[in-house]
């Protein structure tokens, strides 16, 4: 018994002074998806100013899969706090449209905090002849299969979203034109190459201000700051709609606790730095650092148990 004890003490006290002397060499944040989109910008974002006051932070951009090539990279890795992976919405819905993954998106992880949360645009190319998310659903009832809607790709949270816009809004007639990206699905979408996208804010932005796309909704169940003057999709007729983009930092587990508490704290603390706060938020993102390790791992486990009855519903056929 007391071999045991004293196992156990040493081990905390190995633990502790490992969370002390953390980190002793540069730390590698992956981000699972290209530059340019709202994980690499949220995740350069806070390694600038980390690199500053804590110790380097190298962003790298390990990306296929549907992110599911970083993920499996970091599953992998030693748990010893060096190697870091941007965890998402996308890592929740995977184990419902993939037979197989390479790991378990619950276990194999130790969340470390939220960082931001986004939302998802119902968009159209100027030509639509309607004016609200009303009128376009009435629209769509007059003339059943006419109007398509992309996304950046099949079984994306944008893809989901707006197949779950789709039941509720009466089961509209709309078909779904996957992309590899959403860099492609805004340039058919301004070019009228299409008329509907569902798609995230950052990238869209610019197009609506120029008035090259207009927006009918917010799929959040709040306005964006950056759009006041866009309602909800919950506010123009469809109550208990929502979905958003959400992402933040997680470790392999395993990974000591007292070094993902440090990496919280850390973390939280970038989120809250001025110039982080002020460069996602120009990018309609809204910071939302968690209150906890296990606080971030408790929305994880909810978001995860909502999207099989979402993903059953849309029709999607596990590949």
């Amino acid at each position: 018994m007391r071999r045991l004890v004293l196992a156990v003490v040493l081990a905390m006290l190995s633990f502790a002074t490992a969370a002390q002397q953390y980190p002793s060499r540069p730390i590698h944040l992956v981000a699972t998806f290209a530059a340019g989109g709202a994980m690499d910008l949220t995740a350069r974002s806070m390694a600038a100013v980390m690199s500053e006051s804590f110790g380097q932070v190298i962003v790298e951009n390990r990306t296929g899969g549907g992110g599911l090539v970083g993920t499996d990279y970091v599953a992998r890795a030693a748990p010893d706090g060096y190697t870091l992976v941007m965890y998402a919405d996308v890592n929740v819905i995977a184990p419902f449209v993939y037979k197989k993954l390479n790991h378990d998106p619950i276990k194999d992880f130790a969340p470390i905090t939220n960082a931001i949360i986004g939302t998802h645009l119902i968009v159209a190319h100027p030509s639509v002849k309607a004016s609200t998310l009303k009128e376009l659903i009435e629209l769509a009832k007059r003339e059943p299969g006419r109007l398509t809607f992309g996304s950046p790709g099949t079984a994306t949270p944008q893809h989901l979203a707006g197949e779950l816009f789709k039941q509720q809004a009466g089961g509209l007639d709309i078909q779904h034109v996957p992309y590899r990206g959403g860099g492609q699905l805004i340039g058919d979408l301004v070019g009228g190459q299409i008329p509907l996208g569902l798609i995230g804010l950052p990238p869209t932005l610019p197009h609506i201000k120029a008035g090259k796309l207009k927006v009918f909704a917010v799929t959040a169940r709040k306005r964006s700051p950056s759009l006041p003057d866009v309602p909800t999709v919950e506010e123009a007729g469809l109550p208990g709609y929502e979905t958003v983009q959400w992402l933040g930092p997680a470790a392999p587990a395993g990974t000591p606790r007292p070094i993902i508490e440090r990496l919280h704290a850390e973390f939280s603390k970038a989120l809250r730095h001025p110039t982080v706060v002020e460069r996602l938020t120009k990018a309609g993102l809204e910071v939302a650092p968690s209150e906890s390790p296990d606080a971030y791992a408790r929305f994880i486990r909810a978001e995860y148990d909502r999207w099989p009855a979402i993903v059953k519903a849309a029709g999607v056929t596990p590949e």
